[in-house]
């Protein structure tokens, strides 16, 4: 439901940000359906973890912990953020753009090099990426160095997207049999791959750590296809595998601002972007509804609207 609500006055600490774009995450239908380990949220709040706006005239990334913790979020036209919290962006940054891979491509950067130490050369499998998180990894693995890049995305649609990525071979994961799917992985690789990194875990997970070299790594940083893994002890033992976990939350505000500003450089430069759409804030509840109905055909940016 979009409302009025008077704008928020800002506390010790904080900045009065105007509200560019405002992603709508799975993370944020998440926390507001009630089901997230944060609990149910205090209500009524105002939504979105993260966004671009600007301050002072100067543009910002910033996120917030609506859903999280008592306090609004980004699907505001004002948002009041801690002042330690803001990322300045490079001028002349796209806010949508930005705000489109936010979060998401700081995990998939991050996944591939604080986690997954990739080092040029490498050939990198990519699950689900057909996905947000999974279209900026293609493209990281690319500018960090890879060789090759290889995909896995279950529908037609997220195979087109892991394509536009760039990926050099595209898998189906339309199928929950471990050993083909991972001889469909094999076929597309050439020779065994040094990393993978998994937001779906599952079979994918499994099949993929099956193409992984002596000593390769597994980094998973979701569960979207499954809770658990039939990963077979002898795979992870006969290669001396390593399987990492990662989640943002791991990550300090410097770490983060970094990682953002890395984020924003690349998109600047026209090598990473993700499939997105902008929505106006008034049409968010529409909105809303197509991102929790998996009906969205890209990561949805609601822009407030700012005309005089």
């Amino acid at each position: 439901m979009v409302v009025d609500r008077k704008a928020p006055a800002p506390g010790p600490g904080e900045t009065l940000v105007e509200v560019l774009a405002a992603p709508i995450t799975p993370l944020d239908v998440l926390c507001a359906s009630g089901t997230s380990y944060f609990g149910t949220p205090r209500t009524p709040y105002v939504p979105g973890v993260q966004g671009v706006g600007t301050v002072g005239g100067r543009p910002v990334w910033f996120p917030t912990s609506a859903g999280m913790a008592p306090g609004d979020g980004s699907m505001a036209e004002i948002v009041r953020v801690a002042a330690e919290d803001l990322v300045e962006l490079p001028d002349g940054a796209d806010p949508v753009g930005i705000a489109a891979l936010g979060l998401s491509a700081v995990a998939a950067h991050m996944a591939l090099t604080w986690r997954g130490e990739l080092v040029p050369g490498e050939q990198v499998l990519v699950l689900g990426a057909g996905g947000v998180v999974g279209q900026a990894a293609v493209q990281l693995a690319r500018t960090g160095g890879a060789r090759r890049v290889i995909a896995g995305a279950r529908s037609p649609a997220a195979r087109e997207r892991a394509r536009a990525a760039g990926a050099d071979a595209v898998v189906a994961l339309d199928t929950d049999d471990v050993t083909d799917l991972a001889a469909r992985f094999a076929a597309a690789a050439d020779g065994p791959v040094d990393l993978v990194l998994d937001p779906l875990f599952g079979v994918p997970a499994a099949a993929a750590a099956q193409t992984l070299r002596a000593g390769g790594r597994l980094v998973n940083l979701g569960g979207s296809a499954a809770e658990t893994c039939p990963l077979d002890s002898s795979t992870l033992r006969s290669r001396s595998l390593r399987i990492l976990g990662y989640t943002n939350t791991e990550l300090s505000p410097q770490r983060r601002a970094a990682a953002i500003i890395v984020i924003a450089e690349q998109a600047a430069l026209g090598r990473l972007a993700v499939a997105h759409e902008a929505v106006p804030l008034e049409d968010a509840a529409a909105a809303w509804t197509r991102q929790d109905a998996g009906a969205a055909t890209g990561r949805i940016v609601l822009t407030p609207d700012r005309r005089p």
